[in-house]
C-alpha cells in the first residue's frame, strides 16, 4: 500500500482543466460498515465556495456530478464524506473498469485491482496519486427547466437521467509519498 503525505489546502496545486474532463478520476464513497463503491468521473470542479466563521475564510470546494443510474449514488447520498481519487496515466485501464461497470455486480475494488482504505470518514484507492477527502456540504438534482443552453440537454440528456450536483468541502489532500 503506498504511503501518503498530507498537503496544505492553501498550497495544493493542480491543473483543474486536465485532472477533470482529460484525465479523469475516481468518486469513493461509503464505509466499512455500510459498503462503498467507485466509479470513474470526467465533469467537476475545485474552486472556493461559501464562508465559515469570518468573511476571510472561504471554503476550498469540489464540485462532481452523478447520474441517478449510478450505484455509487446511493453512497453519496447516505454518507456524510467522499473522496476524489486522481491516478497516473498508466492507470487509465483501471479507470476503464470503474466507468464501465457497475458495483451493484460484484466489488470494484477487488476486481479492478485497487485497494479501498477506510480512513478520515470515507473511503479511498491506495494506489492514488492525490486524494482530496471531502465533506458533502450541498446535493441537488440538475433541472432541464435551468439549463439556459437547451442543446446541452438534448446532447447530454437524451434520456433526461440528470446528474446530481454535490459540493464537497475539501478537508485534507492527501499525495503520494
Amino acid at each position: 500500500m503506498n504511503n501518503f503525505k498530507e498537503v496544505n489546502i492553501a498550497e495544493f496545486q493542480t491543473k483543474p482543466f486536465e485532472i477533470f474532463g482529460k484525465d479523469f478520476m475516481a468518486l469513493c464513497a461509503g464505509s466499512e460498515q455500510n459498503g462503498c463503491n467507485a466509479m470513474t468521473i470526467a465533469w467537476g470542479h475545485l474552486g472556493s465556495l461559501w464562508e465559515r466563521g469570518s468573511h476571510a475564510n472561504r471554503l476550498p470546494t469540489v464540485t462532481c456530478f452523478v447520474r441517478p443510474s449510478r450505484y455509487t449514488r446511493k453512497f453519496m447520498d447516505n454518507e456524510p464524506y467522499f473522496a476524489l481519487c486522481t491516478f497516473n496515466s498508466d492507470d487509465k485501464k483501471v479507470l476503464g473498469y470503474l466507468g464501465s461497470h457497475s458495483g451493484r455486480d460484484g466489488d470494484k475494488f477487488k476486481a479492478s485491482g485497487l485497494t479501498p482504505v477506510f480512513k478520515d470518514s470515507t473511503v479511498y484507492c491506495a494506489e492514488a496519486e492525490t486524494v482530496f477527502i471531502c465533506r458533502k456540504l450541498y446535493a441537488a438534482a440538475l433541472q432541464e427547466e435551468n439549463f439556459v443552453d437547451k442543446a446541452l440537454v438534448e446532447f447530454n440528456y437524451p434520456d433526461r437521467d440528470f446528474h446530481t450536483l454535490y459540493i464537497g468541502e475539501v478537508v485534507k489532500i492527501f499525495q503520494k509519498a
